[in-house]
C-alpha cells in the first residue's frame, strides 16, 4: 500500500486509472464535484474503488456545508456552513452543540449511503478578522473554545453515524491572509499569539485524522510551511498531542509551488515536482500525501516516487477506520429536520 490519497478524473474509473491503482494500491481516494452525477453513479464508483482495493477503504469528500459541498441539490440537500452553528452558539450554546451533532449525523447518513467513509470535517480554524475569506463562514467562529465545542460535536456525530472525521487545517489556517490554493500564506504572529489557534486542535487531539495547513508560521519554522516542516509536524505530534493519521492538504495547491514553502529539491518542476512534493511531505512526518486533481500524469509521478506506507502510518489508518460506529437506517431527513427545529428554537430565544 502506498501512503497517498488520490483523486479521479471523472464519473467512472478509466482503464489507465484502474491499472495504476491496481499496481500502486493507494491508501485511499477523494471525490470532487467532477466525480459526481447521481446517487446511483456515486454508489457504483465507490463500489468499484472498494472492489479494486479488496479492503476497507477510506473514500474522502469535502462535504462541509455552505460553499464547500461536493454533493448539491437537486440530488442532495443543502447543509449550513459552520458559521450558522457559531452564531447559534451566541444565543444558546447547548442547543448549538446539539444542532451541530445532528447536522453531522445527517451528513454521515447521506455519505454512508453513497459508500463514502471519510468527511473532511470539522474545520477547527479559528476565524481572524485579518484572515482571508477562504476560511470565512466555513469556520465556527472567532472564539477558540466555541470552535472546539462545535468541532467536538461534529466529530462525535460523524463517528456515531459511521463516518471518520478529519480535523483541519492543523495547526490553524484562520490567521492566514492569503488563500493557500493560490499562494503561500505566511503567518508572523508570535508563539504566544498562536496559542489561541492551537486550542481547538489540542481539545480534539484524539481525532482519528487531521489535515495540515499549507501555511508558514515564522514562530515555529520560518523556512518551511507546516506540511513540509519536520519541526511543525513534530510540534503537532508532541505539543498539540495529535496521535491520529496526519495527511497533507492537497499537493496541487500553489502554496507548495512557492520556493519559500521549503523542503523541495533544487530545480524540481513539472511532473517531477509532484513526486518531490509527496516525498517532502512524507519526509516531514505526514502519514499520507493527498493529491486531488485527478491528473493522471501527476498521479503516476507521485506513485513512482513514494515508498510503501510505514507500519506506523498503516496502524494509524487502521485505527481511524475502526474508530467509528456502524450507523443505522435513520434518514438524512430525520436528522436534518431535528437540526432545523433546534436552530429555529434558538433563533426564537434570541
Amino acid at each position: 500500500m502506498q501512503p497517498v490519497f488520490l483523486g479521479l478524473a471523472g464519473h467512472t474509473l478509466t482503464a489507465d486509472e484502474r491499472a495504476l491503482f491496481a499496481s500502486a494500491n493507494p491508501a485511499g481516494y477523494i471525490l470532487f464535484r467532477r466525480n459526481i452525477e447521481s446517487p446511483e453513479q456515486v454508489r457504483a464508483l465507490t463500489a468499484s474503488l472498494t472492489d479494486l482495493a479488496g479492503r476497507a477503504l477510506p473514500i474522502l469528500i469535502d462535504q462541509e456545508g455552505g460553499r464547500v459541498a461536493r454533493l448539491q441539490p437537486p440530488h442532495w440537500p443543502a447543509f449550513p456552513p459552520g458559521a450558522v452553528f457559531g452564531e447559534t452558539y451566541e444565543l444558546a450554546p447547548v442547543t448549538a452543540i446539539e444542532a451541530c451533532r445532528l447536522n453531522a449525523l445527517a451528513l454521515a447518513a447521506l455519505l454512508r449511503d453513497l459508500g463514502i467513509t471519510v468527511d473532511c470535517l470539522p474545520l477547527l480554524d479559528v476565524r481572524d478578522a485579518a484572515g482571508h475569506d477562504i476560511i470565512g463562514d466555513r469556520a465556527y467562529g472567532f472564539e477558540p473554545l466555541r470552535v472546539a465545542a462545535l468541532g467536538k460535536a461534529t466529530l462525535a456525530g460523524l463517528a456515531a453515524g459511521g463516518l471518520v472525521g478529519v480535523v483541519k487545517h492543523i495547526p490553524g489556517h484562520g490567521r492566514a491572509a492569503a488563500d493557500s490554493h493560490l499562494e503561500l500564506p505566511t503567518v508572523t504572529a508570535s508563539r504566544e499569539e498562536l496559542e489561541r489557534d492551537f486550542i481547538p486542535f489540542r481539545r480534539l487531539a484524539d481525532a482519528p485524522m487531521a489535515m495540515t495547513a499549507h501555511v508558514t508560521y515564522t514562530a515555529l519554522d520560518a523556512d518551511r510551511c507546516a506540511t513540509l516542516s519536520p519541526t511543525v509536524i513534530d510540534f503537532i505530534r508532541r505539543d498539540i498531542g495529535f496521535g491520529g493519521l496526519l495527511m497533507s492538504d492537497d499537493l496541487g495547491m500553489k502554496a507548495l509551488g512557492d520556493p519559500a514553502s521549503g523542503g523541495m529539491p533544487p530545480g524540481s518542476n513539472g511532473l517531477h515536482d509532484f513526486g518531490a512534493r509527496a516525498l517532502a511531505s512524507l519526509a516531514a512526518g505526514c502519514d499520507i500525501a493527498l493529491h486531488c486533481s485527478g491528473d493522471f500524469g501527476e498521479m503516476r509521478a507521485i506513485c513512482e516516487a513514494v515508498p510503501a506506507i510505514t507500519p506506523e502510518a498503516a496502524a494509524r489508518l487502521d485505527r481511524a477506520l475502526a474508530s467509528v460506529g456502524v450507523g443505522d437506517d435513520t434518514s438524512v431527513t430525520h436528522w436534518a429536520e431535528a437540526r432545523d427545529a433546534l436552530l429555529a428554537a434558538a433563533r426564537g430565544q434570541g
